[in-house]
């Protein structure tokens, strides 16, 4: 009987890092939120595939580059590494919201990108981690299992009404998922 993969999808301004309402522009911006890197080591622990899918219109908009960008990931990626975690990709969106791309959350390009470079069936009920309405219309689009977070933007979100599961932060969904009893 074939094993079953563990796959979870995170945002990232807001649920791995801080999020500013200014961009995060250069890999100095770029702050991990308390516990976001543990939770991510702990869910590779247990055998969760993790990927990151966001938008990123900075680039659209002039105030970094694709290769600041890069540079962006690489530190994410190491902090990652650096607390026992791997990421199994790092998907962004460099468009402008009047672009009218299908890559843009909550558009589903993204996540349709993961799939086919995972060799994934279906979506159906993978955890979807994010912190704005973009992030749960994007779940609910492929049918994953939507989570929203209250840092960065979520708890704005929460407060306009959400139709996802709700945690404090990263570190809540993560303790939460490897509490729940495996099928």
């Amino acid at each position: 009987m074939p094993v079953s993969r563990k796959i979870i999808v995170l945002d990232r301004d807001g649920v791995i890092n801080q999020d500013s309402d200014d961009y995060i522009k250069s890999p100095e911006e770029w702050i991990a939120l308390p516990g976001s890197l543990e939770a991510i080591g702990k869910l590779c622990d247990a055998g969760y595939e993790v990927a990151v899918v966001t938008n990123q219109s900075g680039i659209a908009r002039g105030l970094f580059s694709q290769a600041t960008l890069e540079r962006i990931h690489a530190k994410m990626v190491d902090c990652v590494a650096a607390a026992g975690g791997k990421l199994a990709g790092v998907y962004h969106c460099p468009h402008a919201p009047g672009d009218d791309c299908a890559c843009r959350k909550p558009k589903p390009g993204l996540l349709h990108a993961l799939q086919a470079d995972l060799g994934l069936d279906t979506l159906s009920g993978v955890p979807f981690v994010g912190d704005k309405r973009s992030d749960i219309e994007l779940a609910a689009a492929v049918g994953a299992r939507s989570i929203l977070v209250r840092t960065g933007k979520g708890e704005v979100t929460a407060r306009d009404g959400a139709d996802a599961e709700i945690f404090d932060d990263l570190a809540a969904v993560v303790d939460s998922l490897l509490s729940e009893p495996q099928a």
